[in-house]
């Protein structure tokens, strides 16, 4: 059925229906009308500015483009008519378009030297949905065509106006079948038409043309173009998040002219933040002509994370053995800023490390603080009878600034600056052990830290590079000695780089590279270090200290149990590992490189429940007083986050 001014009209009165989504009349008068639309589902395109158009006196059969996404709900027309004549509507809907953000294939690396399995992030669709019809106003008078008015005229120029976006080369290629030759009224609306249909196949989904009253002379008709754009945001769903985190992620998106395509980009964004489980947006036209709204619905990802974790990462002269707790806010105030706590020790060491970032626009810029302290005692025999201890601190502030961020990639740029401490005691007296100490056995490194991030992401990979240009300066005490000991004064380039490929389900090679360039001898706080589970296992952590190396991975790991029920999957991981480092100072290290094979299982249980355990077998021995073979091969790594 089709209701017109309120008045239902059966389908079985419908004869003239050909086509499916089609206005169909036949008229000899001269009648004005303004279309709307009602409909009980979302459709595919907010409604652009209500068209008014003539009908021209002949008997002639015009035909008006319509939509209607609904078969089951009756399209809507009001009309206001200027003669008496008969006509019939159609109520066969025509086909619209569901609009949905894919997907995005990957979540963000966390850590260069954690590798983490791609895996695909589920999006809620993005719908629109008209708004109820309004009350029509009195049309305009008709355009004022003196005489009889033939079938058909020739049209010189086609005039398109109000458009920011297109270019009049692009109008000009829509227009050009219709220019010079003699052309009617319904292939003038079929020109309108491809010239919404323009926008809309842009993602301008409230944009759109029409024809306004004017006088048809000297062959050329004047199209005019509404661009819309967004009223407002709505945002539901928050709890302690606040909604301008969000809102100040979707501004970019939304300027003016409104595409939908911008918007589904950043809700894709949002469905990466770690800070929401889960968002989806419906654009909506607003009663306000050329304009729609946008309503944002939220469920917020749990931000607080206690960590348990045990490894043997630490040097096996301070206690290999490692264990300790973390504390993650990731909301801490409600505006998306983080702290971050946590300690560990092993038999001969403390450490305690706080992180405090906050975020201050909406591509995800951050201004973060960072401090952390770690005093220790040499325990590995027969050291121990030395009373060798260490207490080391250092401070950072960070500022970072994503320049490019979309779906697939992002690139940032970022600033550090760092202090960092240390001081040795030997028999409870202060004393230099490191080359570049002070008498007092103190060493101090003040730098500016120039960094470049990039992350590459795709349905089957995920490539992530960092590059990072460190310049000592003499700042806050540095240590600064004569030209043949190093000092606070270097420069370094490191590079990082880690390549995740997605062979099969649950199947991934891993590929890990580290690299750094020094200018000349550095400090023992910024040397180069091989050796341990992260970096050539097989080997005692920090094995070898230089001031230039290099470090690649190779990895695969293959699935050989499923356990669905617990969303936990079994890994066997194969791996090949080879370092080699020098130094500037004309002193090389010997061995001057690290390389092994091994073996190592991995049991992932969801986000609560990691486990890394294997044998790295070395090409070259290094014996560790006090320290069997085995020991320094074997490497492990628990991570429990109760919740």
């Amino acid at each position: 059925m089709v209701l017109v001014n309120g008045r239902s009209f059966p389908s079985r009165a419908l004869a003239l229906l050909n086509f499916p989504g089609i206005l169909k009349f036949q008229t000899g008068s001269e009648i004005w009308l303004k279309i709307g639309f009602k409909t009980g589902l979302k459709t595919s395109m907010a409604i652009a500015p209500l068209l008014s158009f003539p009908i021209l006196s002949a008997p002639v059969q015009s035909w008006v483009p319509i939509q209607n996404s609904n078969p089951e709900t009756p399209l809507e027309l009001q009309v206001r008519l200027e003669s008496s004549q008969q006509f019939l509507f159609p109520s066969q809907p025509g086909e619209f378009v569901q609009l949905a953000p894919q997907p995005p294939s990957l979540s963000p690396l966390p850590e260069l030297e954690s590798p983490v399995s791609p895996s695909p992030t589920e999006t809620s669709p993005l719908e629109t949905s008209p708004p109820e019809p309004q009350p029509l106003q009195p049309s305009p008078e008709p355009i004022q065509i003196p005489g009889t008015i033939p079938q058909t005229t020739v049209v010189r120029e086609f005039e398109v106006t109000g458009s920011t976006v297109f270019t009049p080369e692009d109008f000009a290629a829509i227009a050009q079948p219709f220019i010079n030759r003699p052309i009617s009224l319904v292939e003038l609306y079929q020109l309108r038409s491809a010239i919404t249909q323009l926008y809309v196949d842009a993602g301008y989904i409230n944009s759109g043309a029409f024809i306004p009253p004017q006088e048809l002379t000297q062959g050329v008709v004047r199209i005019q173009v509404i661009e819309g754009g967004l009223e407002a945001i709505n945002i539901s769903g928050t709890r302690r998040l606040r909604p301008g985190y969000i809102r100040s992620r979707l501004n970019r998106a939304i300027k003016s002219p409104l595409n939908i395509n911008r918007i589904l980009e950043a809700l894709q964004l949002l469905q990466l933040d770690p800070l929401i489980e889960n968002i989806s947006g419906e654009v909506t036209a607003s009663p306000r002509q050329g304009l729609s709204i946008l309503d944002i619905t939220v469920v917020e990802a749990d931000s607080f994370e206690v960590r348990l974790f045990a490894d043997n990462k630490r040097n096996p002269s301070v206690g290999g053995f490692r264990r300790g707790v973390g504390l993650t806010e990731a909301n801490l105030l409600g505006f998306g800023d983080s702290l971050r706590l946590e300690y560990a020790n092993t038999e001969g060491s403390n450490s305690f490390d706080v992180n405090y970032t906050i975020p201050f626009n909406g591509l995800n810029g951050t201004i973060s603080a960072s401090f952390g302290l770690g005093p220790s005692e040499v325990i590995s025999r027969p050291f121990n009878d030395l009373d060798i201890t260490s207490d080391s601190k250092y401070y950072e502030l960070t500022l970072r600034q994503p320049i490019i961020r979309t779906p697939s990639q992002e690139l940032a740029l970022g600033l550090t600056g760092s202090h960092q401490s240390s001081q040795t005691e030997l028999l409870d007296t202060p004393f230099p052990i490191s080359v570049g100490a002070d008498d007092e056995g103190r060493t101090k490194v003040t730098a500016l830290r120039f960094f470049q991030e990039w992350v590459n992401r795709d349905s089957q990979s995920v490539l992530a590079l960092r590059s990072q240009f460190s310049f000592g300066i003499d700042a806050f005490g540095a240590s600064i000695n004569d030209a043949e000991l190093p000092d606070s004064q270097f420069f370094t380039w490191r590079l990082q780089g880690q390549w995740v490929r997605l062979l099969a389900e649950d199947t991934l090679f891993l590929l890990r590279g580290d690299l750094q360039l020094a200018s000349e001898p550095l400090l023992a706080l910024e040397q180069f270090r091989l050796g341990g589970p992260d970096n050539v296992r097989g080997y005692p952590q920090d094995s070898l200290l230089i001031d230039s190396g290099f470090f690649l991975s190779a990895e695969v790991r293959l699935p050989i149990l499923r356990v669905p029920a617990w969303d936990a999957v079994l890994h066997l991981t194969p791996f090949v590992e080879y370092g080699q480092g020098w130094n500037d100072s004309g002193f090389e290290p010997n061995p001057d490189e690290l390389g092994s094979v091994g073996l190592g299982i991995q049991w992932q249980q969801g986000d609560s429940l990691s486990i890394r355990a294997g044998i790295g077998i070395p090409w070259t021995d290094i014996n560790f007083p006090g320290r069997s073979a085995f020991e320094d091969r074997i490497y492990f790594s628990v991570i429990f986050s109760p919740f």
